[in-house]
Formats: structure tokens, sequence, C-alpha cells
């Protein structure tokens, strides 16, 4: 009786351990839990791998969509994010040489802006840009030609260092190096995020997106057209809701025959889904 009753036993903690091991393997597939990985951004270009971190993502991101929003070539995204590189490593500092602040390093002394509009990176993205724009051939320079004309360093030469890896993040920033060259690993979100939030930061990096609600949990879809243009611009947005999946707690993005979970799932990037319209930018939150 008493080997019957330690043979349940045995059987029931069996039957428990299972049910453990099989939530966690659950869990995992489904992309929830602690990442494996540390958080942080890649793309993945013609063999060249660029890795960055969470806010260097971003920054990066936004530099590219901004230049989308006032029509500017890929070229031009190069020139940015090698200067960016170069001047703060694609963050957004706080301080620098003498009154030198934010991502390009702009000082105030020298016209850029006053130092908590420099430190807007929406301002002074846009703060270099219209410095470049106003260099005649710019887009058939050097990169560091171009980005010497607008930033007037003490060490001209130092940008073409960080060339090839901007030139790699800008074309999949730009959607010119398309299907999930750029990815992100990310957390799951541990609250729900808003279809308004997600509206307004796309609002205000690309100006004009349309977008739309959809479902009863209101998520979002942002179309586009079905053309090379269009394709561009799709992966141009999904790059950019990739970046800040964490900030706006987003947990799935689809486009153009593949989709992105956070989680774990993140960890391996971009995978293929029958589902994933290449018309529309898909995004269900978290």
């Amino acid at each position: 009786m008493a080997v019957r009753r330690n043979r349940g036993r045995v059987g029931f903690i069996f039957l428990l351990l299972l049910a453990v091991v099989g939530g966690v393997a659950v869990a995992i597939y489904r992309g929830v839990g602690p990442l494996a990985d540390p958080a942080g951004c890649t793309a993945t270009v013609a063999g060249l791998q660029v890795g960055l971190d969470p806010d260097q993502g971003q920054n990066a991101a936004l530099i590219a969509a901004i230049a989308a929003r006032r029509g500017l070539p890929a070229r031009a995204v190069s020139i940015a994010l090698a200067t960016a590189y170069q001047e703060s490593k694609i963050r957004n500092l706080d301080h620098g040489d003498r009154d030198s602040l934010g991502i390009f390093q702009q000082r105030t002394s020298q016209g850029w802006g006053t130092p908590s509009q420099i430190l807007d990176p929406h301002y002074s993205i846009n703060k270099f840009y219209d410095a470049l724009v106003r260099i005649p051939g710019y887009e058939t320079m050097q990169i560091t030609e171009a980005a010497q004309l607008v930033q007037h360093s003490g060490y001209p030469q130092a940008y073409e260092a960080h060339a090839p890896d901007a030139r790699a993040l800008a074309s999949a920033l730009t959607g010119y190096s398309p299907n999930g060259t750029f990815t992100c690993v990310v957390n799951q979100p541990q609250d729900r995020g808003t279809a308004a939030s997600v509206t307004s930061s796309l609002t205000g990096a690309f100006g004009g997106l349309s977008t739309q609600r959809t479902g009863v949990r209101q998520d979002l879809a942002v179309p586009v057209t079905g053309d090379a243009a269009g394709n561009r611009r799709g992966w141009s947005v999904a790059s950019y809701l990739v970046a800040y999946a964490g900030p706006l707690k987003i947990d799935t993005i689809s486009f153009d025959g593949l989709t992105w979970h956070t989680g774990r799932a993140s960890e391996k990037g971009w995978q293929k889904s029958a589902s994933a319209s290449s018309t529309t930018v898909a995004v269900s939150l978290g």
C-alpha cells in the first residue's frame, strides 16, 4: 500500500514538473519572460552588421524618419548618421566640449539654438538638415566632406571612419534594404500602449502619415502604396516602430510577409508571416 502511495506521489510530482516545463516553453515561444540577449538594435546590410543600444536605435530611426518627412535622399541620412556617430555616438548628450550639446554636439554660441532646443532631438535633427541642404552638391560629396561643411569640426576627416556603418544603417532605416534588415530586442510590454501615442509619435517623426484604428482592441494600421516607393516607406515606418516599441508599448509589427514580436521572440528578429500585408504596416499594442 505504501509503495502505491509513493508511486502516486512520484507520478504527481512528475506531472507537475512536466506542466511547469511546458508552461515555460510556451511562454518562451510566445515571447514572454526575461530576455536572454541584451536589449538593443541591429541593422544587417550586405554582410555588415551594425549594433546599437536602444537609445541609439531610437535616435537613428528618428534621423531617418525626419529625412523621409522632408523628402531627403538616403545619402542625407548617411551623412547625418556618420556625423552623429562621431559627435555623440548617436546619443542625446546633455554635455560636451565647451557649450556643445545633443546628438550633433551643436553649440549655442554658434547659433544652433538654445540648450533646451538643441536637446530636443526633433529640433536638432532638423537644424542639421537645414544646414546640409544649403550645401550645393552634398549628395555626391564624400560623407566626411559634407559633414565637415555642416559641423566645422577641428577633426575634419574623423567622420569618414563611421561612413560604412552609417550607410548600412541609412539603407535599412530608409527601406532601401528591406525585408527586416533592422530589428531590435525589446522587453515584453508590462501594460498596453495606446493607438493615440503611436500615432502621435509617427506624426511627429514622419509628418502627415495616414493611420487607421483597427479591431475592438483599437490597434493601428499604416497603409502604404503597393509600389517600390510605398515598400520603402513601409519599411521605414516599420523600422521606426521597432526602435520605439519599448516606450510605445508595442507588442507586434507586421509588414510585407514578415512579423516582429517583443519579448523573447524579438531575439529571433523578423519572422515569415503569410498574413502580413505588403500595403499595410499593422501594429498590435501590448
